[in-house]
């Protein structure tokens, strides 16, 4: 079992080629209003974390996720 630490740590890895504005990330930083990410880079980077993790994300969860923290329990939550 992975702790959130760790998940939190590969998922701040992952998101680091799409912060072009190098934004400070945090569990309350959103994707859509602080990284400014259009639906392409939010689908590039749900495939990166799903490789990374060996998960699928569901539409239906994606659209409930909203911040990096809320990504990070998620992951945690799908990997059990």
């Amino acid at each position: 079992m992975t702790d959130r630490n760790d998940i939190q740590d590969r998922v701040l890895e992952q998101i680091a080629p799409f912060n072009k504005k190098g934004v400070e990330l945090s569990d309350a930083t959103t994707f859509a209003g602080d990284l400014e990410w259009d639906s392409l880079t939010v689908m590039d980077f749900v495939a990166a974390i799903e490789d990374e993790f060996d998960i699928i994300i569901s539409m239906n969860m994606q659209a409930e996720i909203e911040t990096i923290g809320q990504l990070i329990d998620a992951v945690a939550k799908l990997i059990g």
